[in-house]
């Protein structure tokens, strides 16, 4: 029977302390952080929109500015002079002038010039008789007789609000007329510019600095008139309008407008007096503080349940020892009752806490790729701290390992594409019907990639069938998703994940002896069962030792070696005929070594080792000395071979550079290495990464280019292979500090500046 807890009346008070002790000062400060945070948000959010709708009024102040800078720069141009314009010699010219003045300002929907009391009109597509520009040009609340007037007696910078405008085709579409005499600020001016402004510039330019939002936005001139609305959202009456614009100020405000509560924004410009005033729904504005709310809401819930979770465990460890004492009493009293259920609780605890302790045992994280090729290559996963591992969601839980590398031909993979989709696939890859998971490792070759099998077997007689299935299963996933038919090495199995890089030596034999060329699954396992005259020292071993020196794994090395003179010293053989036996093994050395090119010297030491080694022992430390000096040789060729393929790299990149479509994935691809070891051997060898050589590249044709020809900007910058030019430009400015044009007109010689300026006007 348990011990019911619930009846002794000091758990129940001691539960109800916890509880008081934990509930009311987590209810109050739940309060003081929900209500602090809402009044900061909201204090936040409307400072945020006050200040976003003060940048839009300085941008669009500086548009209008720019506006008048126009008229004034015509009102000087002696190209747009009244007998200029008025010659038909020259009057072409002024037309194309004031169709350059247009090009300048993207707000302008069209330009016209007046000259007071005439009978014509002068536009950038060309001069016109007022009579006809009226008939083609019809406003919806302007009429020729007062269009006539205000340009004859404008005095002062007038803009008209937002009218319906209808051309000779019927297309109408919503325009704001702002009319600026000239000469500006003279009493008697000679002349009208007229800009017609199209409304979406301005709504448009608004809505980018506010973003998207549901309400609506009105500019405002300074006689109260709407001069422009962007029409979001709910659409209000002219009533509503009217008492939301007839009183508005500065500032922030809210108010309920047909029946519902709106966040009014609104900020005056002091250069012309207009008011730009945005309108939301409380409920879209505030809508980060009801999320806040819920979340706090949600989060006092948990903390309520937790709390009252930790009360009863307080509790309880604080009623045990009472308890114990109870239990030692009653068995002192022979109360059997209060001892049996005492015993439970307590086991309970400890049964907890082990479960704990196990889970936090496990957790051992490191970096994925770096913490899997160390893997392989030194299998010292020790060394790698648990934190890191977790962190890349690594788990090896299972009681088997092996590896197995996966290769294919040239022929049968040519897509960059394919193989990137290849190594998504195998970067963590599930067999539940076989209690198997798998991470695959990108290999210093395109065209080869490790997996590390992690499975769980009980019969370790039924180890190869395990092995066999999960690698056919491997084999179906790529046959099946891919147009390739690939070669898979497979190494043996082990029980501890420290020998993956035993494994993986063994998986690069297996693959280098497939027995076919093409789509066959080799296991090292069954290497053994190749015809081979050695005897006492198996083929398999031998061919993992030639492995191992290619790898330049000297621990894997000097464990074969080892492992063999123990296994010939206890064979009960004469010393003169182990010696002869271990020529096996000085023989696999001597061919690795010349198969690395690097034979020479080797050769005399080994002739010199033998013929001085006088016992076992000197023989077992020369061969160990000769397999350090050529796993020393093969980290030295793998230096050499890689400065040799960045040299190549860098030739490549120095070639075709000014090609778009050149990345690191088909610059690794061209060369037949993985991008993550082209990518960090770029780095290692040059200091940079791929990305700044080639900006680098390009940067210096693009100044050489500005310096030496005429060639448009955009061209030049399109022809270094840089297809986004706004983008490029931006990054010129920041590096060098002028645009490509500044450039070009600071460091050209003058015949080119001259020549490229004549260029441009012609």
């Amino acid at each position: 029977m348990k011990l019911n807890y619930f009846k002794s009346k000091l758990f129940l008070k001691y539960i109800w302390s916890y509880l008081f002790i934990l509930l009311i000062p987590l209810v109050f400060m739940t309060v003081l952080i929900y209500k602090n945070a809402v009044t900061s948000l909201r204090t936040e959010i409307e400072q945020s929109r006050l200040a976003q709708l003060t940048q839009a009024k300085v941008v669009i102040d500086g548009r209008i500015k720019e506006l008048s800078e126009i008229a004034t720069r015509i009102s000087y141009d002696k190209r747009l002079a009244k007998y200029q314009v008025h010659d038909p010699i020259t009057n072409s010219e002024s037309i194309q002038a004031l169709d350059q003045y247009k090009a300048t300002s993207s707000m302008i929907g069209e330009i016209y010039l007046y000259f007071h009391n005439d009978d014509k009109i002068y536009s950038s597509k060309g001069l016109n008789d007022f009579d006809v520009f009226t008939d083609n040009l019809r406003f919806e609340t302007w009429d020729r007789n007062a269009l006539f007037l205000d340009l004859n007696r404008a005095k002062y910078p007038t803009i008209r609000p937002t009218d319906i405008v209808s051309n000779s085709n019927g297309v109408q579409k919503s325009m704001l007329a702002y009319l600026i005499p000239i000469t500006p600020n003279s009493s008697n001016p000679f002349a009208t510019v007229m800009y017609l402004i199209n409304e979406s510039e301005l709504s448009n330019l608004v809505n980018t600095i506010l973003g998207s939002y549901e309400g609506q936005t009105y500019i405002i001139d300074n006689e109260g008139h709407v001069l422009v609305n962007n029409r979001q959202g709910k659409v209000l009456s002219s009533a509503e309008t009217k008492s939301l614009l007839g009183d508005i100020k500065p500032g922030i405000e809210e108010r309920v407008i047909g029946g519902v509560a709106q966040s009014i924004v609104s900020v005056k410009s002091q250069s012309n007096g207009w008011t730009y005033v945005t309108m939301m729904p409380n409920s879209q504005f505030f809508s980060s503080v009801v999320h806040i709310r819920s979340f706090m809401l949600l989060l006092f819930i948990i903390v309520v349940i937790v709390g009252v979770a930790i009360a009863l465990l307080l509790a309880r460890m604080q009623y045990q020892p009472i308890s114990m004492l109870a239990h030692f009493a009653a068995g002192k009293s022979g109360s059997d009752q209060v001892n049996r259920n005492a015993g439970n609780e307590l086991e309970r605890i400890r049964n907890a806490l082990q479960e704990y302790s196990s889970k936090v045992d496990l957790q051992e994280p490191f970096a994925r790729h770096h913490f899997l090729t160390m893997l392989l290559k030194f299998g010292h996963a020790q060394s790698i701290t648990p934190e890191l591992r977790e962190a890349f969601g690594l788990e090896f839980n299972r009681s088997h390992y092996f590896v197995m590398v996966i290769g294919w031909d040239d022929d049968d993979h040519s897509d960059i594409q394919e193989y990137q989709d290849m190594i998504a696939l195998l970067t963590q890859i599930e067999f539940p019907e076989l209690s198997a998971h798998g991470y695959g490792v990108e290999l210093s070759r395109m065209d080869q990639l490790g997996l590390i099998i992690n499975f769980d077997l009980e019969d370790e007689s039924a180890a190869f069938n395990y092995i066999h299935l999960i690698t056919e299963a491997v084999r179906a996933n790529l046959l099946e998703g891919f147009d390739i038919v690939p070669t898979i090495g497979v190494g043996s199995s082990y029980t501890n994940f420290d020998q993956l890089n035993q494994s993986y030596i063994e998986a690069c034999s297996a693959f280098e002896m497939r027995l076919t060329e093409h789509g066959s699954v080799n296991y090292f396992d069954k290497l053994t069962t190749m015809h081979d005259h050695t005897y006492w020292i198996p083929s398999n071993l031998l061919l993992k030792l030639s492995q191992s020196l290619k790898q330049g794994s000297y621990d894997v090395a000097a464990q074969i070696i080892h492992s063999a003179f123990v296994s010939l010293q206890s064979s009960g053989l004469s010393a003169l005929y182990i010696r002869c036996i271990c020529f096996d093994l000085l023989n696999t050395i001597l061919k690795t070594v010349d198969e690395l090119g690097s034979s020479h010297h080797l050769v005399q030491e080994i002739t010199t080792h033998l013929l001085h080694s006088s016992s076992m022992d000197e023989l077992e430390n020369s061969l160990l000395e000769l397999a350090s000096d050529a796993c020393k040789q093969v980290e030295q060729n793998e230096h050499q071979e890689e400065q040799s393929i960045i040299d190549r790299i860098i030739v490549y990149i120095d070639e075709h550079y000014m090609n778009h479509t050149l990345s690191l994935d088909t610059v690794a691809f061209e060369f037949g290495i993985s991008p993550s070891h082209a990518s960090r051997t770029f780095k290692e060898k040059l200091g940079i990464n791929f990305v700044q050589y080639v900006w680098q590249k390009r940067m210096e044709e693009v100044k050489s280019q500005l310096k030496s020809t005429n060639d448009s900007i955009k061209n030049i910058i399109t022809n270094v292979g840089y297809m986004d030019a706004p983008n490029f430009i931006r990054k010129f400015k920041k590096e060098t500090g002028y645009t490509p044009g500044q450039y070009r007109k600071q460091f050209s010689s003058c015949d080119n500046l001259d020549a490229s300026e004549s260029d441009l006007h012609s």
